[in-house]
């Protein structure tokens, strides 16, 4: 029987599985855990569970729980952080190199230092790692990371006036589409439905299968529907709700109402382009 943590070394990060061992630990304690770049410290995410299962693949240990010592190992090397990047940033100035730098960080042990960055092509950046590799007489290693990485790892409000989701509260980005926009009936204007990094809004995906499955039941606007007041046209549809405006003929013109989805049936569904109609004759409820 295997304990496995879950195990986040960033706290926007993902989580990863350990072999926690015999440690007693809880979600937030400070661990010391054997991964691809050495030793590391992480936080427990999630406790140890106790599973008969088999990993995919062999899992690292836990080393052991964090102690005062590597807590201020880690603070030091955090505060080690903006003089880093200063000089990293007059260096790369100094080779006149297409590169943003983004961040860097330090291995546990102090061993190799990491610097992100991001460019719009490939970068030839090895004079600049002998030079910083001179100025801070350990392993340097740069790694390009996209547009989305990029706002993950800095963060920011978005439009929406709260911070990023991806630098908050996501592990992973979301698989988002501009089809998702176009069912959830929103602008397509690029301006609109983009986040900080320029790409389509993580955010889209939240409410994407209620919308779908939403716009499967929904009378096609411009569709004449009958309605407990008598024939009219769908004019708008509130997903959320489920709620359908229709145009309703009376005696002096028209009138607006809305109607729940459930009160509705289709009489005439519009379909096709340049505004073609063609006789349907079936409830909204079985549209696909």
């Amino acid at each position: 029987m295997t304990r496995i943590a879950g195990i986040k070394f960033n706290a926007n990060g993902k989580i990863y599985s350990f072999d926690a061992k015999d440690l007693e630990l809880r979600e937030g304690d400070g661990v010391i855990a054997e991964t691809a770049k050495g030793l590391e410290f992480g936080r427990v995410a999630e406790a140890p569970q106790e599973t008969d299962a088999l990993p995919a693949q062999p899992l690292k240990e836990i080393v052991r729980k964090a102690t005062d010592k590597d807590l201020e190992r880690v603070a030091k090397n955090e505060a080690m952080k903006p003089d880093a990047m200063k000089t990293a940033a007059e260096k790369i100035e100094k080779h006149r190199l297409p590169m943003k730098l983004v961040d860097c960080e330090y291995v546990f042990d102090g061993s190799k230092l990491i610097f992100y960055f991001s460019a719009e092509n490939r970068v030839d950046f090895r004079d600049l790692v002998k030079d910083l590799a001179s100025a801070f007489h350990t392993r340097i290693e740069l790694r390009q990371i996209g547009i989305r990485d990029e706002c993950k790892m800095l963060g920011g409000i978005a439009p929406c006036g709260r911070p990023c989701c991806c630098a908050n509260h996501m592990d992973d980005f979301a698989h988002v589409t501009v089809k998702m926009a176009k069912v959830q009936g929103l602008s397509l204007n690029p301006t609109k439905i983009s986040g900080l990094c320029g790409r389509l809004m993580c955010c889209l995906s939240y409410e994407n299968e209620h919308y779908t499955e939403t716009a499967k039941k929904m009378p096609k606007l411009g569709s004449d529907v009958a309605t407990p007041d008598g024939t009219g046209v769908a004019v708008s549809a509130n997903m959320l709700k489920e709620i359908v405006r229709v145009k309703i003929p009376v005696k002096d013109g028209f009138e607006y109402r809305d109607y729940p989805l459930e009160d509705l049936t289709v009489t005439k569904r519009m379909i096709g382009n340049g505004g073609e109609r063609r006789e349907a004759a079936e409830e909204s409820e079985d549209e696909e």
